[in-house]
């Protein structure tokens, strides 16, 4: 019954856009002073707020791994085109925040007068209430720049924001780093939890929203005092969870994507548990079954240093991509076939890469599987691995409800990545701190250890020092396919246009194939001039300025003619 009230009231609060709120106090009524009466309905009404971090997402829907393809990190057949292109009429990235907003106030404003819990107990759920709020303007912003800071759950007499103008983006975000420290200064329950927030989830949100926010104000909007402010507030927050002693760096990195449990995983922060028969996901079928995959792209291949820690230009090592011919049955019902294996090729690369691709190449015409059932495809000729295990049987492989992996939200890789990007950027970075962030994680992969003074790469094409740009390139590695933090990332640095295919065809190609140009194993794909197969289909993705930003809908413009469209739309 529990369960059933909390669906109803869910219901109750949702919005289809800020304007379409209209019809709420009746649920108000019901909400607030007949559904609030304990701290048991407080959680039940604050579980919803999980639904938030979708891991690998559920059976047959996509989560906020590997299907986040606009990037460069992975090619697909035809390309990943811009989120919008034109203006939408409507748009989720615009209502859901606001659907949220609401229903984190609804909270905050009944929690004062539930007489049965204590004041700790209240500072506690209005610490998780305005931490969800600040991350749902924090979405708003990332995707729209100004827009509305929306502090109560809204009626009709509201018309000031209903129908009043955006407010600007600086002064969203700083509310919504008010929301954040009041989070971390009063979440106090669940410490040890892994699957619950805590303060220390509260803590990594913190860090990546005021790093996305400190170093988008430097590159973007060029207030290098802001981006100070900023950068030491995300500083602080890894801190706090940096000397915990709460955490530690898992012994495997592939582990942390394809394990059955992250219970016992200190690395993890915050994980989504998924249990076969009860919640499963189906990450694992898509990039392991017949549906032709989004491999990655010679562009983060390349992004992949050598095993003495060097990039291509400057190696010492083979760099040859040439795989081999071998004749070996995948056990797929097709007998005994012809595959390029390219096992030397990857030995003599971080063995991360190892981690993520399959050492056989699989693309259409020659495809491949990797522990029989379907033979899968990849649009870059490199199969998705990263997610995949054995310990799961073929036919659960290959099921959208089959899939019991636990994900990764929040893990000490990252909060790592971003105390050596903020110490960078803060020009306050020394070798003691890269010896316990950057050269932790390469410790952990079996690399050469970064040092202050990395020799130039040629390839830096971001207008960055040597550092930064080697800060970037492992966080880049060891965030492949995660969370879409490669896009973010790219938006923040002001680097959106390392998206045009044109000017960067390297995300629109794929394996090196050229050693078999000629042979019947490459009829069914296209292979470029230099021997890379090309996965464009003809296609480009060009880069406008526009796309920094998404475009309002129009149907929110038609209901409020305050609201101005972004730049270029």
């Amino acid at each position: 019954m529990k369960k059933l009230a909390l669906y109803m009231l869910g219901a109750a609060v949702v919005l289809s856009g800020c304007n379409d709120i209209l019809d709420s106090d009746p649920y108000d009524q019901f909400t607030k002073p007949i559904y609030f009466t304990s701290e048991t309905n407080v959680e039940l009404f604050a579980n919803y707020f999980y639904s938030e971090f979708s891991g690998y997402g559920n059976s047959g829907s996509y989560g906020n791994y590997y299907f986040n393809n606009l990037n460069d990190d992975q090619g697909t057949t035809g390309l990943a085109s811009w989120t919008f292109t034109a203006v939408p009429a409507t748009a989720a990235a615009w209502s859901t925040p606001y659907t949220e907003i609401r229903r984190a106030n609804t909270l905050i404003e009944a929690l004062p007068d539930i007489e049965s819990m204590s004041d700790a107990k209240k500072a506690h759920w209005m610490g998780v209430a305005r931490l969800y709020r600040g991350w749902q303007h924090f979405k708003l912003v990332r995707s729209y720049g100004d827009c509305y800071y929306v502090d109560k759950a809204l009626d009709s007499s509201d018309e000031d924001v209903l129908y009043g103008a955006r407010q600007n983006r600086n002064l969203v975000m700083d509310r919504v780093l008010e929301d954040l420290n009041y989070a971390v200064a009063n979440i106090s329950e669940n410490g040890s939890s892994r699957t619950a927030i805590n303060v220390y989830v509260a803590q990594a949100m913190k860090a990546q929203v005021c790093l996305f926010e400190g170093t988008y104000s430097k590159y973007v909007l060029g207030d290098s005092s802001r981006a100070a402010s900023y950068l030491n507030e995300a500083k602080s927050a890894c801190d706090a969870i940096m000397n915990s002693g709460q955490f530690q760096l898992n012994g495997s990195y592939h582990a942390n994507f394809n394990s059955l449990d992250l219970a016992g995983n200190k690395e993890m922060i915050l994980y989504k548990k998924y249990l076969y028969g009860t919640l499963a996901h189906s990450t694992i079928d898509y990039t392991c079954g017949s549906t032709q995959v989004n491999g990655m792209s010679k562009a983060a291949f390349d992004s992949y240093l050598f095993i003495d820690g060097l990039p291509k230009a400057t190696t010492s090592c083979d760099t040859s991509e040439e795989g081999v011919l071998v004749n070996i049955d995948d056990n797929a019902g097709f007998g005994p076939q012809d595959h390029i294996d390219i096992s030397e090729v990857l030995a003599n690369r971080d063995p991360r890469l190892s981690d993520q691709i399959d050492h056989i190449l699989m693309f259409p015409g020659n495809g491949y599987a990797r522990f029989g059932g379907a033979q899968s495809t990849s649009g870059t000729g490199y199969g998705v691995l990263l997610f995949d295990t054995n310990l799961i049987s073929t036919t659960n492989r290959q099921s959208i409800s089959g899939n019991d992996t636990d994900a990764p939200i929040f893990w000490l890789a990252e909060i790592l990545l971003d105390y050596a990007e903020i110490q960078a950027e803060l020009g306050a970075i020394s070798q003691t701190d890269l010896d316990k962030t950057i050269n932790l994680l390469r410790d952990r992969a079996g690399m050469p250890h970064l040092t202050m003074t990395p020799e130039p790469d040629p390839a830096n094409n971001m207008g960055v020092s040597d550092l930064i740009w080697e800060i970037r390139r492992e966080r880049r590695v060891e965030m492949m396919y995660a969370q879409n933090d490669r896009y973010y990332s790219l938006q923040r640095w002001n680097q959106l246009d390392k998206l045009d295919t044109a000017k960067y065809p390297d995300q629109a190609r794929g394996a090196y194939v050229g050693n078999f140009v000629g042979t019947d194993l490459l009829d069914q794909i296209t292979v470029d001039a230099d021997g890379y197969i090309n996965c464009s289909n003809g296609n480009t993705r060009t880069y406008d300025s526009k796309y920094m930003l998404f475009p309002i809908p129009s149907g929110q413009r038609d209901l409020n003619s305050q609201l101005n469209q972004n730049p270029g739309w």
